[in-house]
């Protein structure tokens, strides 16, 4: 049973893109642990709804839950890879502006609107988690292709760092890490090579949350493994 020790006694839990197979796996792993006393969902589903593609929809959906603050732990799990329409591109030839711009917007814009309006719910010595992506290391590049999902993780991963230094001039116990997942039987992940050595939501979940378990401040700002080991920018 997981049982995450950093965050105190009675901890709140908020998890971000609950609908998802990785997100509603948090919930289910977090809401398993007898350390967390509320885990609260948002997605385009909940009530309130947050949608990344609405930006208004993330700071009235803080507005709302401000009076469950401060949160322990707050994990954003939502991400674009691909949809109708959408499919990660193999060339420079396949680049389309509609299609980075709504990758951006999922991946990256409106996590940066998520930082801004739900770090300061945090607890003092609390921890926030936004799933990244190893492809979005810019340093372990080495097969090409995949350029807008490649660029907004990239993007997001100095969106994190940068917040991250702000963080800790602010409150210097608190922790937010960018964090890889690996590849998860899930949606995102099923039409992709690679899809058939996937782990089940629900051990990635666990395998996460230890690692936001075991971080500490000095690992804020900090791009992870699920497997806890760190990935180059």
């Amino acid at each position: 049973m997981l049982s995450l020790q950093s965050l105190g006694d009675h901890y709140h839990a908020l998890v971000i893109g609950s609908s998802g197979a990785l997100g509603q796996a948090f919930c289910d792993a977090l809401r398993a642990d007898p350390h967390c006393a509320l885990v609260t969902e948002l997605s385009r589903a909940t009530t309130p709804h947050l949608d990344l593609e609405n930006p208004s929809s993330i700071a009235e959906a803080a507005h709302e839950l401000a009076g469950n603050a401060p949160y322990q732990l707050i994990v954003h799990a939502a991400g674009l890879l691909h949809r109708q329409g959408i499919q990660p591109e193999k060339s420079l030839a396949a680049l389309e502006a509609e299609v980075l711009q709504a990758v951006f917007q999922v991946n990256t814009l409106g996590p940066a609107l998520i930082l801004r309006d739900f770090l300061p719910l945090l607890d003092s010595r609390g921890a926030m988690a936004l799933l990244s992506a190893k492809v979005g290391s810019i340093g372990d590049n080495r097969l090409g292709g995949w350029y807008a999902y490649r660029a907004s993780k990239a993007a997001l991963n100095m969106l994190i760092k940068t917040a991250a230094i702000e963080l800790a001039r602010q409150r210097p116990q608190a922790r937010l890490l960018s964090l890889h997942p690996g590849t998860v039987i899930s949606s995102l992940s099923q039409p992709f090579r690679g899809a058939a050595a996937a782990r089940p939501a629900e051990q990635a979940a666990r395998e996460l949350l230890g690692v936001i378990d075991r971080s500490v401040p000095a690992d804020s700002g900090g791009f992870f493994s699920y497997n806890g080991e760190r990935i180059e920018w």
